[in-house]
C-alpha cells in the first residue's frame, strides 16, 4: 500500500480520505481477494463543484477528463481502506460514466484521466477491462462517475 500512496504523491496528487456514502451503501465492499467499490464522484473533500455538468456544454471535456482521474483517486482510497498489510490492488475492471449530450461522444477519452492516471499509479496493475458510457444524469449533476473492481494481490 505505501508504493501506492508514494506513487501517487510523486505524480502530484494526494490520496483522498474515503468518501462518505450519499444512500444506503458502502464505499466498497471485499470478497476473498476481491474488492468492489461503489461509484465514486469527482468529490474533492467533499465538493463536487468543478466537475458538475453535461459535458460537452456545460462541463468541458478537458474538465470532465480531469474530473474521471479524481473519480479513480477516490476509488482507490475505497478499496485501500480494506488491505491488509502486504497487500496492495491490481485494477480488473473500470466502468465509467459522463453526463452526456446526446451529440457527445466522446466518453471513452473523458474515461482515459481515469485509466490513464491507473496505470501511472499501478503499473501493469493498472492495465483493466473497461466500459464508458453515456448517460443523461449522474447523482448531485456530476459530470462523471466511475466505479472500480480491483483484485487483492500480495505487495
Amino acid at each position: 500500500m505505501q508504493n501506492i500512496v508514494k506513487k501517487v504523491e510523486e505524480l502530484g496528487y494526494e490520496l483522498p480520505a474515503v468518501a462518505k456514502p450519499l444512500a444506503a451503501y458502502v464505499p466498497a465492499t471485499r470478497v476473498g481477494d476481491v474488492i468492489f467499490v461503489s461509484g465514486q464522484l469527482p468529490s474533492v473533500k467533499g465538493d463536487f463543484s468543478a466537475y458538475t455538468g453535461i459535458v460537452p456544454t456545460a462541463l468541458s471535456q478537458e474538465k470532465a477528463t480531469e474530473g474521471a482521474a479524481i473519480c479513480l483517486l477516490n476509488n482507490i482510497a475505497a478499496a485501500a481502506s480494506l488491505l491488509q498489510e502486504g497487500e496492495t490492488l491490481k485494477l480488473v475492471q473500470l466502468q465509467g460514466f459522463v453526463q452526456s449530450d446526446p451529440s457527445f461522444k466522446e466518453q471513452p477519452a473523458v474515461l482515459n484521466g481515469a485509466s490513464e492516471l491507473a496505470v501511472k499509479i499501478l503499473g501493469e496493475n493498472g492495465k483493466h477491462a473497461r466500459t464508458a458510457v453515456g448517460v443523461a444524469a449522474l447523482p448531485k449533476n456530476a459530470g462523471v462517475e466511475v466505479s472500480c473492481t480491483f483484485q487483492v494481490i500480495k505487495a
